[in-house]
């Protein structure tokens, strides 16, 4: 049975990603700067367990999203909220920044909504043409930046927004979170300790010591982690006082009417785009990438065994002297139908598909909840291919986990994939659920996209809808609907104004003005 969307858990919520990369100024004269757009104002819901497949053209932004998603790149604009943590687990910087300053972020959000009816009024009141849509841009960006703020209080102080005197709310809600780190801190403390003495116990027993003599020699640390975790519970206990003193604080606005619809709005979602590169690398576990490439992708100096094991003793999940690392490696590599013999080879001797094997291998022995496949199988033989596509999809099911499959072939997006989006010059114009978008495209790209799959039947009489011109330039595209220069429904509003990204069909979004076969529902 294929669960709701409401029923799915969300991993990902993304709300008007942008990406930008600055070009070089060719003088010192030239007082513009200019950008490549690679990703722009992308807004899009992941949900776990699925794979989400990617297609578009070669240079429409894939491969950048999948890297903004992870954040290899600095987000030029835009929320990234991932739900695979919580942010109490992690206690980010930005979450005490809100807190400490939540009167005057409030009072900033009201002048912005201010701001924003100010622009609905203004685009009301012009009659229609040309003026009018560049009133209505303005509108979009107006509420964007009101949305996005209203959003970052609301996630962190939910129904407390409706207080006469934010004040005292954000005291209690600044000493919850400098406690919550202090937690945090010992939480991560004690998983260290016991991971070194899982090492120091792997070398002793490796040494021929029998269990009493272990257990003698490792008294010391286990006492040392005994005392934190006694540290850990009294840090744990005055956390819970004071989040009883906040529901206690919550209970004094209940009965205002606005106040269940604030709540709605607070969640344990942590926002990527406003991570430190520290506080990064904690979650860089959850969040993996499966290269293109599976001959450039891995270190020709190490051997499969090594390669594996760098990123478990980057995220210290093995103590460098923990023997038992030696078995966990070779599971992994027998998941991903590796021999165990491989284990003291070299890339340089393995075909194509083995290496991207590898690379899956480096990927899952991390337990990631996401995995971003970034072309992984576009460079190997179509057999090889299969083979590959049936590994990810048999570790999906075991190891639980999320896709986001990027590829040019429409076939194997079909094959892998749960629902579909479609890229075009760094907009997602199509998402929809994979059979829904294969047989009721709703935006012309998309049309001219699944007309051009090659096709065996002779009698067809399918018509390829064949593009003309090539993409325009990311650097300054067109205004409108980027994709009116080469559509051949176009009109003169596509050439004025962006079309919303709106769901036209039941889970299926597009943004297109004349949007295709909206009489078959």
């Amino acid at each position: 049975m294929v669960k709701t969307e409401k029923e799915k858990n969300l991993l990902f919520r993304i709300q008007n990603l942008k990406q930008y990369f600055p070009i070089k100024k060719s003088s010192f004269m030239q007082k513009e700067q200019l950008y490549v757009r690679a990703n722009d104002d992308i807004s899009i819901d992941i949900y776990e367990g699925e794979t989400l497949g990617l297609v578009g053209e070669s240079g429409c932004g894939k491969s950048t999203f999948g890297r903004t998603l992870l954040h290899l790149y600095d987000q030029t604009d835009g929320r990234t909220m991932y739900y695979g943590s919580g942010i109490d687990e992690l206690a980010p910087e930005y979450v005490l920044d809100i807190l400490k300053n939540l009167v005057s972020e409030h009072r900033k959000l009201n002048e912005l909504q201010i701001k924003e009816e100010s622009a609905r009024k203004a685009y009301e009141a012009l009659p229609e043409g040309d003026e009018k849509y560049y009133a209505l841009e303005k509108l979009r960006d107006a509420e964007k930046e009101a949305r996005t703020l209203f959003y970052d209080i609301a996630q962190l102080v939910g129904g407390l927004m409706v207080a006469d005197d934010l004040a005292p709310v954000s005291d209690v809600l600044v000493k919850e979170y400098k406690i919550s780190v202090e937690a945090r801190k010992l939480k991560n403390k004690i998983n260290k300790d016991k991971i070194k003495l899982e090492g120091i116990k792997s070398s002793l027993k490796e040494k021929g010591k029998s269990e009493a003599e272990i257990q003698n020699d490792t008294a010391n640390y286990m006492y040392k982690i005994q005392n934190t975790e006694k540290e850990l519970a009294k840090i744990e206990k005055e956390l819970e006082t004071i989040q009883a003193e906040i529901r206690k604080l919550m209970d004094k606005y209940r009965d205002h009417p606005d106040f269940e619809k604030y709540e709605a709005y607070r969640d344990r979602g942590i926002n990527l785009a406003r991570l430190s590169e520290e506080e990064m690398r904690i979650l860089r576990k959850d969040l993996q990438l499966i290269f293109q490439d599976p001959y450039s992708s891995l270190n020709p100096r190490l051997t499969v065994g090594q390669i594996i094991s760098e990123g478990l003793y980057a995220h210290k999940m093995f103590a460098k002297n923990d023997k038992s690392i030696q078995d966990y490696i070779l599971d992994s590599m027998d998941k991903c139908g590796l021999a165990p013999y491989f284990v003291h080879r070299y890339p340089h001797q393995f075909s194509g598909g083995q290496r991207q094997r590898i690379g899956i291998a480096r990927s899952v022995a991390l337990q990631p909840k996401f995995i971003v496949c970034d072309e992984a199988v576009s460079a190997l033989d179509v057999s090889i291919q299969s083979q590959i596509i049936n590994l990810l999809l048999d570790l999906k099911e075991k190891e639980d986990l999320t896709y986001l499959f990027i590829s040019h072939d429409l076939s194997v997006i079909k094959y892998i994939s749960d629902r579909v989006g479609v890229m075009y010059l760094g907009n997602i114009v199509e998402l929809a659920e994979t059979a829904e978008l294969y047989e009721h495209p709703l935006h012309p790209y998309t049309e001219a996209l699944l007309s051009a799959i090659p096709t065996t039947d002779v009698d067809s009489n399918r018509k390829v809808e064949i593009l003309e011109g090539d993409i325009p330039s990311p650097i300054k595209p067109p205004p409108g609907c980027k994709f009116h220069t080469r559509c051949k429904y176009a009109t003169d509003i596509c050439k004025k104004v962006v079309p919303e990204f709106e769901e036209a069909r039941p889970g299926h979004f597009v943004a297109c003005h004349h949007k295709l076969n909206t009489k078959d529902k």
